[in-house]
């Protein structure tokens, strides 16, 4: 993306894992510089972006989830940024701090844990697979 890049803001929610109403909360406190496309659209810089995307990523972790119990060593608290599924697979990227993980799993579990873009997950790292854990609703 060049400097003069612009992102619609649903774009820019999604990249942010957040919602299209906090955007446009953001842009009225001035936390967002929007503009107006000539029909009207919102867009914001995409380099605006990338800094809050940078900012997410230095910000101190939250408190862990209590979870009954596990056997992994590497646990990694995100954001799910990236659901691709078809009729069988799913890939779902998390965000977690400047980490970036990716785990394939059947679409099935996919909607047993009711994985949405912007839900908070977390990574356990084993070996070379990736799974998933949901916080309690």
């Amino acid at each position: 993306m060049t400097r003069q890049s612009r992102l619609r803001i649903g774009q820019a929610a999604e990249l942010l894992g957040v919602s299209v109403d906090t955007l446009r909360a953001w842009g009225e406190d001035g936390r967002l510089a929007m503009q107006r496309t000539k029909g009207g659209q919102r867009t914001v810089a995409a380099a605006d972006v990338m800094q809050l995307l940078a900012e997410q990523r230095r910000a101190p972790e939250r408190t862990p989830q209590k979870i009954a119990g596990h056997s992994a060593r590497n646990r990694f608290e995100g954001i799910v940024t990236r659901i691709d599924r078809d009729r069988v697979a799913a890939v779902v990227e998390v965000m977690a701090g400047p980490h970036r993980l990716v785990s394939m799993m059947t679409a099935e579990a996919v909607d047993e844990l009711g994985l949405e873009v912007g839900d908070p997950a977390i990574c356990l790292v084993k070996a070379t697979n990736v799974m998933l854990e949901v916080p309690g609703r």
